[in-house]
């Protein structure tokens, strides 16, 4: 099943999809009697392209997603925690990638998002001095798991090892909200993800039963820059961001038609 969802949903991309109504397209351009129905694909293919591509549509595609949930606000040193998070026992970085570069840091193996993450989830612990860190992610063959960079790397930002804890079997969210209730029974959690990511993982957590606070990070679409003759620019960071706010939208959809949270 996770590997049917995985091949669906890449499919369903942006880029993808493009190429295989592109491809389609010109294999039907070469019949005779299939000539405007290919035509007008590999036109459709060029027009969704360029509008996932663009500034302006990706960056409208992602902000629904990020405005649902406020980020926590900036802590003085010192300072006491935050009422959102105040009380919380946990504090759980979801999965999202690292690399595999000999001789790099912990934090120069993480992704953007991942990197973003762990270094929320540090700034949290600070004020949260008894909380314990859960940190999500499985290894691939002849690699340490994803859950491990990210252990690493939140002992190089100063969290101490004897309060991390690795969740290194869950797949997809989905596993990861189950695995965190199992361990943090009703203990409240300060939930850690990539802001466009947290709508999908609050109602997966929601559903599972955790007690959690949102805390958002990661924010991929801009606030400004989406105006007048940059609204018109077409780059591969656009494209990339219409690609998160596609696989954010088909999940919602999907845990809609299933009915969970």
């Amino acid at each position: 099943m996770f590997l049917l969802k995985k091949f669906v949903s890449f499919w369903l991309m942006p880029l993808p999809l493009c190429l295989a109504l592109l491809v389609l397209g010109l294999f039907l351009a070469r019949r005779p009697a299939r000539q405007r129905a290919g035509r007008a694909l590999c036109c459709l293919s060029a027009a969704l392209l360029l509008l996932f591509s663009n500034r302006a549509v990706s960056n409208r595609l992602l902000r629904p997603l990020e405005a649902r949930f406020e980020p926590i606000p900036e802590m003085a040193a010192g300072a006491a925690a935050p009422r959102q998070v105040a009380g919380c026992e946990f504090v759980v970085v979801l999965g999202s990638g690292s690399s595999l570069i000999p001789g790099a840091s912990a934090t120069g193996r993480l992704s953007t998002s991942g990197l973003e993450r762990i270094v929320e989830a540090a700034r949290l612990l600070r004020v949260l001095p008894r909380a314990r860190l859960l940190v999500s992610g499985p290894a691939e063959s002849g690699r340490p798991s994803h859950a491990t960079v990210l252990a690493q790397a939140a002992e190089s930002l100063g969290v101490a090892a004897s309060r991390i804890t690795l969740i290194e079997t869950a797949l997809d969210t989905e596993d990861e909200s189950l695995a965190v209730a199992r361990m943090a029974g009703r203990a409240r959690v300060a939930l850690v993800t990539s802001a466009w990511h947290m709508p999908r993982a609050a109602r997966l957590f929601a559903a599972a039963g955790v007690d959690f606070v949102p805390c958002p990070t990661d924010f991929a679409a801009r606030r400004s820059g989406d105006r007048g003759w940059s609204a018109l620019v077409c780059d591969s960071e656009s494209l990339e961001t219409s690609t998160l706010a596609v696989h954010e939208w088909f999940g919602l959809l999907w845990l809609r038609l299933r009915r969970v949270g």
